[in-house]
């Protein structure tokens, strides 16, 4: 039988040969394999001292890409790092590094994109379609109806939407 700090060893340079990981991610893992937990703390503090492991810099990676890639507001981005183990100083400090404007510019882009699929809409339709869409993907209440008020007011020319009667609003 394998030793058992040689196969935790083993199965943390597997998983992360293929994408960075949290120790906690990790941690579950090697309990899965029914690695003892004292085998475990002591490879994973290993693993961590040298650099294999580093929550901080797996929980700036995953907003910057996360953000950029999906368009996740802070809260969004938030839970995702809680599910994946990263401890909540480290992802306050992750999240920090995400710019108000970057984040207000991301959540501008993605409400100009969808409403180029609202062009028949009623504006309270489009209105609470686009509030959801932010909402699902974190991004505030208040800074949401701002932006999507400001789109809608701004792409009249572009988009035409109907009012509540129905009639295009010039």
């Amino acid at each position: 039988m394998e030793d058992p700090a040689s196969a935790a060893r083993t199965i943390l340079l597997d998983k992360l040969s293929g994408q960075p990981r949290t120790r906690a991610e990790l941690a579950g893992l090697l309990a899965e394999r029914e690695i003892p937990d004292e085998v475990a703390d002591e490879v994973l503090d290993r693993f961590t001292e040298v650099g294999l492991i580093d929550d901080a810099a797996f929980a700036n990676a995953w907003v910057e890409s996360r953000h950029r890639g999906r368009g996740l507001g802070k809260r969004a981005l938030a839970q995702e790092l809680r599910r994946r183990g990263v401890d909540d100083e480290l992802a306050r400090d992750a999240l920090d590094e995400l710019e108000p404007e970057q984040e207000e510019e991301t959540a501008r882009a993605l409400v100009r994109k969808k409403l180029r699929s609202m062009r028949s809409l009623d504006r309270q339709v489009a209105m609470r379609r686009l509030l959801g869409m932010l909402a699902r993907k974190g991004y505030p209440g208040g800074l949401a109806m701002n932006i999507i008020k400001q789109e809608l007011d701004a792409g009249h020319e572009e988009l035409p939407l109907l009012d509540p009667s129905g009639i295009e609003i010039e």
